[in-house]
This record gives C-alpha cells, structure tokens and sequence, in this order.
C-alpha cells in the first residue's frame, strides 16, 4: 500500500515503531517448568495484575490489553500541548476493547492494506520492556524469559510474517551471559529475524551493572556484524527510576503511564547513556559496520550528545579510538518521535539516518501512521521517500520496493 504525496506522487510507508499487545501467555506458555512462578497474572481488587518474582507490576495499568487506551489519544496533546491543564482520563477518553489486529498478524495485515494503506511496519512487543529489569539480579531467569518470549512471538506473529516481507516482529536479545546471548542471536536469525531489539540500558549480571559496549561483550557485537542485522534500543525500562525516585524521595517502579515532571526531564538520559557508550566505549569502532536504531526515544537529546562529544574531543582525543562524531554519525539511526522536526535532525546526522516512526497503535502515537505524509508537505520528495521507509528497508536488507502483491 502507498500514501499519496507530492504531487499526488505514491509513496510507500515503512513504519520503523509499531507495537502489538502480548496474551496472558506470552511470557508462560514456553517458560521452563523450574521458572513457571516467577511470571503470573493476579487478581487485586477485581484488577488483572502481572506479577513478577513475587511483586505485583504497575508498570502497564492493565497488563491484559483487553481494553487500551484508544491509539492516537495523546495526538493533540503532543501537537498542541496542554494549555488548559487537562488531567490525563480527560486528555486520553475512554478507553476501547482491544481489535484482533493488535494481537494477530493475519488481521493486523488486513488492518494495514484495508484501512491504514500502510506498506510494511516493525512491530514490537509492549508488555515485554518490564522483564529484564525485574530480574536483573537473575541472569539465568532472565535468558530463559526472553527465550520464552520469543519462541511466543515466533509462535504467533513469526519474524517475518508469512515471509511477505510486510510484518517484521522484533525478537529481543538479553546480554547477562555473552554466550547465550549469542546462542539466542543465532535462534532468531535461523528464523528469519531482520532486526533484534537490545535493551538501552547497563547489562546486569555476575560482575554486576555494566555497559554492553565493553570489549567484554565484543563476542556478542561481532556475531551481530557478521550476520549484519539491525539493532533497535527501543525505550523500554532501563532502570533509571531508582535514581529519579531518589531525588523525589518516592522509590517506585518505573511508571511510563504515570509521568511526573521532574522523571519526564531525565526521560531520555538511558538513550543519550546508551549511545555516549557505544561510541566512547568503542564498539562501534571495532565494529564499525553495526547499525544501531534507536527507536520511541525521541532526539531531543542528540544536539546535546553532539555538542559534548565536540568539547571532549577537543580536550581529551586520546580518550578516543577515533572522532565520536564520526562514529556516532556512521552508526546510529534515529527514529525521531513523530512531533520532532525530521529536517532539523538530518542537518545533524544525515538524511539516511532518519527512520518515521509512529508508535501505533499506543496513545501517544499516530491514529494513523500514513497520515504523517501531510506533516512532511515542503520537504523535497527524495527526503520524503528516504526517512519514510527507504532508509529502513535498507539497513534491514529488503526491498526498497513494496512487494508486488500490496
């Protein structure tokens, strides 16, 4: 399916962030019968509730997605702001049951080609971003979650739906132990995955916190460069609450849907972390053909990176394996949130680094991701075709083209 754009020129739609909503069974079902408590569904209060190790989650308030928030609810709040003080049931309405398209390939498939005219998206899970960071202090538990995990969504949406090249699912990869991070690597890849997603934040594990850019994780990196398969950092749970939560005074689990003003001002310090590492830690050096997505974490935080990187630079190059801006703009692509302004973030790291992203179909996202065609009126239809699927498709290695059945 295309978009009309310029012109009333055709433009195909490569969606770089879309979800799906995981089944009470996404984390069981294939979980090994030595773990089979440490993950269950609890009733508190005549509520569903996710409990992990023993602690009940509010992390999503209704981990079921039986009914969610209506996709595009915030879409106004993130255009206009919020003048008038509106509280969030007011802002995000009712909430809606969820669709079969949400939870299955074959219906999200039909939503795409029927209603959305969206070509070919990436889908990741949801509920999933809780896991690592409850178990941080199990690394055995948290490689055979995430295996569990995955085995589901291969079982349900596969990596790349009926090899269509439409739907891509993202398996997620866990780095406590490099070799089963590894051995996990290779499962997903011999099951067509074209993308893995990498939690943005320090690897826990037997030596304790670390980053993944370390040379110790080196065996992991260059498996990932010789299969040349793109890493997502999507936003997930990165453990940074508990440095907020000390500043407020009020340790909690992170609460995405339950923001506050002094976390929203430190929401995208895992990302900046994330990537400041890769590059000064020098993964991306030693592997300089690894593509790196960072994907919901917006860019608001990159003009800063770059900016600090150029002072370091100057004072301490012999810090560095090479130029980080030459790492950061050779490496890293950027799935800007759909608000931001996509040309300003080409002017600092390249057009081909520029993914659209519309993070349907959560609140905070597009209500319809091809709509995002009207926001780019001006821009010149080369830029257009690039950031709006183009870019993408190549760091996966498919098709620019859509495939000849849509």
């Amino acid at each position: 399916m295309t978009a009309t754009g310029p012109g009333d020129t055709a433009i195909p739609v490569f969606d770089a962030d879309n979800h799906l909503y995981e089944t009470t069974d996404a984390f069981t079902k294939y979980l090994p019968e030595r773990y089979k408590k440490a993950i269950d569904y609890v009733d508190v209060h005549g509520r569903t509730k996710i409990m992990v190790r023993g602690t009940i989650s509010e992390y999503i308030p209704n981990p079921t997605f039986n009914v969610v928030a209506r996709p595009g609810a915030q879409e106004e709040y993130y255009r206009k702001g919020n003048p008038d003080g509106k509280s969030r049931r007011e802002i995000f309405g009712k909430p809606v049951p969820s669709i079969p398209a949400w939870r299955e390939p074959a219906a999200r498939l039909k939503l795409m080609d029927e209603e959305q005219g969206l070509g070919r998206t990436l889908l990741f899970p949801t509920l999933a971003s809780l896991l690592e960071e409850r178990m941080r202090d199990d690394p055995e538990l948290t490689h055979a979650a995430i295996h569990a995990l995955n085995e589901w969504l291969y079982e349900t949406w596969q990596f790349n739906y009926n090899g269509l090249d439409r739907i891509f699912t993202t398996p997620v990869i866990t780095l406590p132990i490099v070799d089963e991070a590894i051995k996990e690597l290779d499962w997903v890849l011999e099951r067509g995955a074209k993308v893995i997603l990498v939690r943005p934040a320090p690897v826990p594990g037997y030596k304790g916190p670390r980053s993944f850019a370390l040379p110790e994780f080196d065996p992991f990196w260059a498996r990932v460069q010789e299969a040349d398969i793109l890493v997502a950092l999507h936003s997930s749970d990165s453990g940074y609450s508990r440095f907020t939560g000390e500043w407020s005074g009020s340790a909690t689990e992170h609460l995405p849907f339950q923001p506050n003003a002094f976390r929203m001002l430190h929401s995208w310090r895992p990302i900046e972390d994330a990537v400041a590492s890769l590059v000064i830690h020098g993964a991306v050096t030693r592997f300089p053909r690894l593509k790196i997505a960072v994907v919901e974490n917006g860019a608001s935080w990159l003009a800063p990176l770059i900016k600090t990187f150029k002072d370091l630079y100057k004072k301490m190059p012999q810090d560095f394996l090479e130029n980080p801006l030459e790492g950061l703009r050779r490496n890293i692509y950027i799935s800007p949130f759909w608000e931001e302004n996509f040309a300003d973030l080409a002017e600092l790291l390249g057009e081909e680094h520029i993914l659209f992203g519309s993070d349907y179909p959560h609140p905070e996202g597009l209500a319809n991701p091809v709509s995002y065609i009207d926001d780019l009126k001006g821009q010149p239809e080369p830029f257009i075709r690039k950031v709006m699927g183009e870019n993408l498709a190549k760091l996966m290695n498919v098709p620019v083209a859509l495939p000849a059945t849509v």
